[in-house]
């Protein structure tokens, strides 16, 4: 068959997570273009700006060498990645609450800051791909899938000449022991890099000073997990069926209120996406 990147069906950790939680999420958010401007659409919200903010400056340190990391200002760099959030944009329904999400930023800032860890130590980057895609490779060519992701931190480990995942979490829940995510880390570095992986951490900045080490999936459980899932979206999108299961469910229905009319519009943002604003009657 002829690979082509263009007609293929492209999947990650995010995508594949909201076809998990509701078919007609994941088509609203992946798929579905507006008619009148062709853009993807999207919400925001308080806690993707606020990881957003912390994950800018955090991994903005890989632009520097290890030595150098500990030298750089990051208070002043999280309130220069907050202007981008601040507000409206940021999905925050007045001052009090986006004052109370800027606090725990600056408080994971403070964190990072005081204990560094492995942060200070030599790490590498997966190597850059065209168009500014992600880092990406042919899940299944013969299906033509194609599974793309990007890593908070690869820690190198010179002693064993291999790699230690390190994925910042800036919620308040840990991570569910069935998440895709660390069998998507594992088969992009196998496909990406030479080198092997013999460590995974998750670091809760809100909570903890240290890392907390993660078991790693054998790869090729890896690859069986993450394409029975892949090959689902697929078969969703040549069906053109995606059904909420619920008839209606709080993954689904926000982006239901965008085609309603019932949200606030507010520009374009990342990857030329429509960025709306639902407007909710509490903090949250």
């Amino acid at each position: 068959m002829t690979i082509d990147k263009y007609s293929a069906v492209w999947v990650s950790h995010s995508s594949m997570g909201d076809f998990l939680k509701c078919p007609r999420a994941y088509y609203l958010h992946n798929v579905y273009k507006d008619p009148k401007t062709g853009h993807k659409i999207n919400i925001v919200s308080p806690a993707l700006s606020l990881g957003s903010a912390v994950h800018e400056v955090v991994e903005n340190l890989l632009n520097f060498p290890a030595e150098d990391r500990a030298k750089q200002p990051l208070f002043e760099n999280f309130n220069l990645a907050w202007e981008k959030v601040a507000g409206r944009k940021g999905g925050f329904l007045d001052d009090d609450e986006e004052l109370l999400y800027k606090n725990r930023g600056l408080k994971m800032v403070e964190r990072v800051m005081a204990y560094p860890g492995p942060l200070l130590n030599k790490a590498i980057k997966l190597p850059e791909h065209e168009n500014g895609m992600p880092p990406n490779f042919y899940l299944s060519e013969e299906e033509n899938i194609i599974l793309c992701g990007k890593i908070d931190w690869l820690e190198y480990l010179p002693a064993t000449d291999s790699l230690h995942i390190i994925d910042f979490k800036t919620g308040k829940n840990e991570e569910n022991e069935d998440s895709l995510q660390l069998p998507i880390y594992l088969l992009l570095l196998k496909n990406l890099q030479k080198r092997k992986v013999t460590k995974a951490s998750y670091w809760y900045l809100e909570t903890d000073n240290d890392l907390k080490p993660v078991f790693l999936p054998d790869s090729e459980e890896a690859l069986e997990r993450v394409l029975d899932v892949a090959l689902k979206v697929k078969k969703a999108r040549v069906k053109n069926e995606f059904v909420c299961p619920h008839g209606g469910c709080v993954a689904c229905r926000p982006f239901e209120k965008i085609l309603q009319g019932e949200a606030e519009y507010l520009g374009i943002g990342g990857y030329g996406q429509d960025l709306y604003y639902i407007k909710r009657a509490t903090q949250g």
